[in-house]
C-alpha cells in the first residue's frame, strides 16, 4: 500500500484527489492539507510514500517547499500552471498533472510512482562523481563539508577544494546519505558531522558561515539534539 499526502489550497481540488485515490486499491490517503506547512511534520516523520502537491499556494510555493522536506517522498505535482513543468522535472518529480486532469491521467502518474517504489533500495555510497567543466571528479563524502546552490550551478566545498557543477541541490539531496547530510536552507546542504558551532541563525563549519532557513530550523535542531 502506498501512503499518500495531498496538499492543495483549493478544497474542490482536494476532494477530487481524495476521490481519485479512493479508486486506486494500492493507494491510501493518510493526510489532506490546505497548507504545505501543516503537512510538513507528517512529511518529516516519513509518514508517506507519495506527495500530491499543488504549486501556486498563498503561504509557500510548492516548488519552494520541497527542499524543506528532510527525506522527500516521491512527488506528483498537481497544478493549473503548465509553465512550471520544466522546473518541476528538474526538481525530480515523478509526474506533472495540469488541472483539470482526468482519473486516467492521474492513474498513469501514480502508477509511475508505484513502479519506482518497487525498485530495490540503493546502498549508501562512500563517494560520488560530479561533472565539472569537461571532467568527472570523484568526491569522497567524508571530505564533503557543504553544498552551496548558486544561480546556475552548485559549489561543493570539500576539505581541500571547491568544485562547481551544474547539478541542482535537489538532485544532490537524493544522492547523499540522509543520515549524514541535511538541507538547512534553500541554498545549502551541510554535513552534520562537520558543524563546528551554531550561533543563532548561522551554522559555522570551520570558517564558513551558513544561514539557517526558517523552514529548516526545527528539523536541524531535532537532528543535532
Amino acid at each position: 500500500m502506498i501512503r499518500c499526502i495531498a496538499v492543495d489550497d483549493e478544497l474542490l481540488a482536494l476532494e477530487i484527489i481524495e476521490n481519485y485515490v479512493a479508486k486506486c486499491p494500492f493507494l491510501e490517503l493518510v493526510g489532506a492539507f490546505s497548507s504545505p506547512l501543516e503537512a510538513l511534520p507528517m512529511l518529516n516523520n516519513s509518514e508517506c510514500d507519495l506527495l500530491l502537491l499543488d504549486i501556486n499556494m498563498p503561504q509557500v510555493n510548492g516548488l519552494d517547499f520541497l527542499p524543506a522536506i528532510v527525506s522527500p517522498p516521491l512527488v506528483v505535482l498537481t497544478t493549473a500552471y503548465p509553465q512550471f513543468a520544466l522546473e518541476g522535472f528538474e526538481a525530480g518529480v515523478v509526474d506533472y498533472l495540469v488541472k483539470p486532469f482526468s482519473f486516467e491521467r492521474f492513474l498513469k502518474a501514480v502508477q509511475k510512482a508505484q513502479s519506482q517504489l518497487a525498485r530495490p533500495a540503493a546502498s549508501v555510497p562512500e563517494h560520488i562523481f560530479v561533472r565539472s567543466s569537461h571532467r568527472m571528479i570523484r568526491v569522497d563524502l567524508d571530505q564533503l563539508l557543504l553544498l552551496e546552490g548558486k544561480k546556475d550551478y552548485v559549489a561543493l566545498h570539500t576539505a581541500g577544494q571547491v568544485i562547481d557543477t551544474q547539478m541542482t541541490l535537489t538532485a544532490f539531496q537524493e544522492r547523499l546519505p540522509l543520515n549524514d547530510f541535511l538541507r538547512v536552507h534553500r541554498s545549502f546542504i551541510v554535513a552534520l558531522n562537520k558543524i563546528t558551532t551554531i550561533e543563532r541563525n548561522i551554522i559555522c563549519i570551520g570558517d564558513i558561515r551558513v544561514p539557517i532557513g526558517d523552514l529548516f530550523r526545527d528539523e536541524l535542531f531535532r537532528r543535532i539534539s
